[in-house]
């Protein structure tokens, strides 16, 4: 079976959800809903699903900035791992991104994560010697 890969509609909002708390991407400080309605309001083409046989089995966050590209919330169902849907949805944001004349993806991984941070070694990402520094602009 393969994977079909298309972009996200507000249906998925449930299934998306079940599938980024099945892989531990939600924190209790982000709303994932909320997450899912500001990224409709800016670049909804960068928001894609995966799907098998009707079963939402992937996601993936893109977003441009004009300097850089980010991926965020890439999450592949547990169940449906190992098959190469994460390094299929990655590579159709990869390709939206250089369409749009991207020159650089960023995304983070908690350092602990040593399998992801492999897979995206995989992938050709490299760890970039910076730290990452954040400010809350909204209380949400």
């Amino acid at each position: 079976m393969t994977m079909t890969i298309r972009t996200f509609q507000p249906a998925d909002s449930e299934p998306v959800i079940r599938l980024w708390q099945r892989c531990n991407l939600t924190v209790p400080w982000n709303d994932p809903m909320l997450d899912i309605r500001r990224k409709l309001a800016v670049q909804p083409e960068l928001f894609l699903v995966g799907e098998q046989d009707r079963h939402l089995v992937a996601s993936a966050m893109g977003g441009y900035d004009g300097h850089r590209g980010w991926i965020y919330y890439l999450a592949v169902d547990p169940d449906f791992r190992q098959r190469g849907y994460g390094r299929l949805i990655t590579g159709t944001l990869e390709r939206l991104l250089s369409a749009a004349g991207c020159p650089k993806i960023n995304l983070m991984v908690r350092a602990t994560n040593r399998a992801v941070v492999d897979f995206y070694g995989g992938l050709g990402y490299t760890v970039d010697e910076v730290v990452s520094l954040g400010k809350r602009l909204v209380k949400d």
